[in-house]
Order: C-alpha cells, then sequence, then structure tokens
C-alpha cells in the first residue's frame, strides 16, 4: 500500500468524531448555524432590510423573512454579478454557479461565496470520501486516480471580473494543488466547453490511467464509459480499470441505472456505490452507510441552515415550515435553506422524505415542479422511479432514460400517462413492462390508482421504446449537453414529450 494512501486515509479518519458529534448534537449543531448566519447577515442589504438586527429565534426569523423563489433573489444576485457586493452575503462574490434547473430553461446563477466553498463544497468533499473509508478501511483508492466529470466555466456574463459555470467546474476550479494530484482528467480538459470534444479526450486520457474512483451524474458518466469502451474495444470497465473500486452519484436517481452498471459496467461485487446530495446551493447529505441504499445522512455543520415544509405548503410565503427536530419520518417535505452564500428561505425546489431521525437520513423523493398531477394524481419522481425499476426487475430490462407526461381527456376519451423510454437492455415482454409499472404506479401512489379505477378518470398509459442515443441526441439538439443538464423525468405538459415524439416522427419519415 502506497504512503499516499495511507496518509490520506488516517487525515480522512480524523474528520469522523466531527461527523459523529453533529450526528448526536442535531438541534444544536443547526441552531449553531443559524445564529452564525443571522450574525453575517446583519451585514448586508437583504439584512438590513428585514431587519437582522432584532432577530433572536428560528420563530422571529421565520415570521420576518419570506420564502424565496430564485425569481424573488434574482435581482440581488444580478446586482451582484454587476459588481455590487454585500447584497446578499457579506464577503466577496466572485464565483457563481450555473444552473439550467430541470422545469426551466433559463439559467440560474447561485452565488458561491468562500465561506460555501470552504464549508459546505470542500467540507463536503472530504466527509464523502471519509464516510466511504469508514465504510470500507481497507481501501486503496487513493493508489489510484479519482475521475471527476464535470461542467464547463465562462466570464461572469454582466462583468469580466469573475467566473460562472456549473459547480463542478468551480469547485475543480478552487482545489488544492493535492486534490488536483489525485484526480483525473487535468483541469484544462475537465473544464474544456465544448461537451463531445470533452468527453473524446477524457476517454483518451483516462483509459491510460489507473481509475479507482468515479465522481459523477450516472447518465453523463455512462456517456463517458461507453466512450472509453469503445476507445479500448473491453467488454467492462474493470478491464480497463482493473483496481477500480467506488461510484460516487448524485444528481439523479440512480436506481434506474444500478442494474446496468452492476452487472455490465462494473461486473463485480466488489464494486461500491456511494450517494451524495450535492448541489450549485450547497452540499447536503452523504450516504454515510453503504449498505442503506438510496438514504443519505443530512450533513447539519455545512453552514446552511434547513428547513422543512409541508409540500401543500410549498408554494406560499410565510408557510408553516419545520426544523430538523420538528420532521416526522415518511412525510415529503419541500426544501427550505438559508446559506453561508447569500440564500434566504431559498426553496430549492426538491423534495425529501426522512427515513430515520438521530441520525437524520433522508431519500430525495422528488421535485416540488417536476411531477405529473394534470388529474389530481400527484405521481412525484419517487413513484416513478420505484415503478420503473420493479417493471424493470420483472422483465430483465434495464433503463438508460425516460420522460413522462400526460395524455389531456379530450374528444370523448379519457386521459392518461405517456412514457418515452430508453432501454439499455429490451424487455423480455414489452407488455408485461407496461402493465409492471403501471401496476406498481397504483400500488405505490392511492391518488393515481384512484383515478385509474376502472379507467375511469385515467386508461393504462401508453409506452414508447426508443432507439439507443434518443436522448442524448434530444438534448444535444436543445444545447444541453454537460454535467449540469438532466433529462426530465416528469412533466405536467407535453413539452418534453411532443418535442421528442416529434424528432422521432420527423426521423421515421
Amino acid at each position: 500500500m502506497t504512503l499516499l494512501n495511507t496518509t490520506l486515509k488516517w487525515l480522512l479518519q480524523r474528520r469522523v468524531p466531527r461527523i459523529e458529534a453533529m450526528m448526536a448534537r442535531p438541534g444544536e449543531t443547526q441552531q449553531a448555524v443559524f445564529r452564525q448566519l443571522i450574525s453575517k447577515g446583519r451585514h448586508t442589504h437583504w439584512g438590513r432590510q428585514h431587519q437582522y438586527d432584532s432577530i433572536r429565534t428560528v420563530r422571529d426569523f421565520q415570521e420576518r423573512v419570506p420564502v424565496s423563489s430564485y425569481e424573488d433573489l434574482f435581482p440581488y444576485i444580478e446586482r451582484t454579478m454587476k459588481g455590487e457586493q454585500k447584497l446578499l452575503w457579506p464577503s466577496r462574490i466572485h464565483w457563481f454557479s450555473k444552473s439550467s434547473g430541470t422545469t426551466n430553461a433559463r439559467s440560474k446563477f447561485i452565488p458561491v461565496s468562500q465561506e460555501s466553498l470552504d464549508e459546505s463544497h470542500f467540507r463536503g468533499g472530504k466527509d464523502m470520501m471519509a464516510l466511504y473509508v469508514a465504510n470500507r478501511p481497507e481501501t486503496k483508492t487513493f493508489e489510484g486516480k479519482g475521475l471527476s466529470i464535470g461542467g464547463s466555466l465562462h466570464e461572469n456574463p454582466y462583468n469580466q471580473h469573475g467566473f460562472a459555470g456549473d459547480v463542478s467546474a468551480v469547485v475543480m476550479k478552487n482545489l488544492p494543488s493535492w486534490a488536483q494530484y489525485i484526480r483525473t482528467p487535468p483541469i484544462e480538459v475537465a473544464l474544456m466547453s465544448k461537451w463531445e470534444d470533452k468527453i473524446d479526450r477524457m476517454a483518451e486520457i483516462t483509459a491510460r490511467e489507473n481509475v479507482t474512483s468515479i465522481l459523477g451524474v450516472p447518465t453523463w458518466a455512462l456517456v463517458l464509459l461507453e466512450r472509453v469502451l469503445a476507445l479500448t474495444g473491453k467488454q467492462n470497465i474493470l478491464e480497463v480499470w482493473p483496481n477500480f473500486e467506488v461510484f460516487i452519484h448524485g444528481a439523479v436517481a440512480f436506481q434506474p441505472y444500478r442494474e446496468l452498471f452492476a452487472n455490465e459496467i462494473f461486473p463485480s461485487p466488489g464494486i461500491k456505490y456511494l450517494e451524495i446530495y450535492n448541489a450549485s446551493e450547497g452540499f447536503f447529505a452523504i450516504q454515510d452507510d453503504l449498505k442503506r441504499v438510496g438514504e443519505m445522512l443530512l450533513m447539519l455543520d455545512y453552514g446552511t441552515f434547513y428547513e422543512f415544509v409541508p409540500v401543500e405548503e410549498a408554494e406560499k410565503p410565510f408557510p408553516k415550515a419545520l426544523t430538523i427536530e420538528e420532521v416526522e419520518l415518511n412525510k415529503n417535505y419541500a426544501l427550505v435553506i438559508s446559506t453561508n452564500g447569500g440564500l434566504w428561505r431559498y426553496r430549492v425546489g426538491d423534495t425529501v422524505r426522512f427515513t430515520s431521525r438521530f441520525p437524520f437520513r433522508l431519500k430525495v423523493s422528488g421535485r416540488t415542479k417536476h411531477f405529473i398531477n394534470a388529474f389530481g394524481e400527484e405521481v412525484i419522481i419517487e413513484n416513478a422511479e420505484t415503478a420503473i425499476t420493479r417493471a424493470c426487475e420483472e422483465t430483465g430490462a434495464t433503463v438508460s432514460d425516460y420522460t413522462a407526461g400526460p395524455v389531456y381527456m379530450g374528444n370523448g376519451t379519457n386521459g392518461r400517462h405517456e412514457w418515452v423510454i430508453e432501454f439499455s437492455h429490451e424487455p423480455r415482454n414489452f407488455d408485461t413492462f407496461c402493465t409492471v409499472l403501471d401496476q406498481t404506479l397504483r400500488q405505490v401512489n392511492s391518488d393515481y390508482d384512484a383515478k385509474r379505477y376502472n379507467d375511469m378518470v385515467l386508461q393504462p398509459p401508453i409506452v414508447h421504446a426508443v432507439p439507443r442515443g434518443t436522448f442524448y441526441e434530444w438534448m444535444k439538439n436543445r444545447g444541453k449537453l454537460g454535467g449540469q443538464h438532466k433529462v426530465p423525468r416528469l412533466s405536467n405538459s407535453r413539452e418534453y414529450l411532443d418535442d421528442i415524439l416529434g424528432r422521432m416522427t420527423t426521423l421515421s419519415d
């Protein structure tokens, strides 16, 4: 075992007592974060507007400060991007994390302070590996390279002094030299702006490296890994990287991809999968137990104060909002955050569901605006992922991408859902796949089941199987290639369905 591997493991293990202290005192930890944020926020334009000087309790905060969307905060963010400072956060802001969002085509620019880099993103990256080492003390992952699949950077569109880009690119650009040494590809390749050229260069470089870990979004990781296999002529990635150990994934649900990775990409029971919940707004949660698939430990000392809003109140400016100590298990909450980057009571757009308390573990259950509810069925991402997974299990299929939306009532016909699915392995029986998909949705969602009863409101879903590469080409044509862009899984409109199906019709003609 190399000295570097031994040294890094020893350093990372020293982080575990702090994580354990956070787990033991969640309420105290969050109260300390809250006090620090309010103290810093007093010295900002926003803090003076909302009289932070007289805020003493969380209740004061919740009564005085409305919950904000990106659109609410954008005037302050735009002024910051143009060079004004101390509007939302007292320290200088030079970096902005760019996010396209999933249901909104307009780019969002999230301020990234030095505090949010140090206390959230960097701390999250270190803790991620510390928890992996705690789960696997014999790991040799630091004897090789960590492959990071990131986005790109460009100049601040409003001001030449500053940069904007995918959060992974912002973090990568600011990594210390020791962290750059243990990752691949080189920073100049990792930050290339032309996605397809970057994938080609990454494949060429990493195919010759001793890669032991990957950090990336499953969908875009698959694109790169398939390029590596095509380049090398190998059957699976372990033939290219025999010392590979762990795939660290986030941003999209991994369950539909799990079988594909486990059986074809990394066909070995020794490969581990670790889930993280990080976003442009901050680093939120890490899977602390590799046996608890899909569950992540909420990290409470990263400079983020969390509030949890019952989904039925998610769009209210002053909703009922719970602190970490008040949440209940197995209920969906819209996530609201205040951060050391200057986001105040900000709607992230995600919904979460707690699976345990003390320690507080959660699952990302969906998006507040990423659902199908055209007929009162309230189908969320978690429902869809469960149904897709079960249909795959029953039919031996693996799914690489999908999207779904409504077919509206009209001309004397009832409504239904319509799915476009790209398989990496076709189901043994397509009709069975469709039936299991529908039946599982009925089992996990009582509202959907009620609408499907005797086909009174919803008829059985229409499912289209499209050729491999369809979603990649669709995203490419939309200018949405890159790590920060994700295929929209569910939509309450037919915008995405009609676009994809229209392209398929044009190609067939």
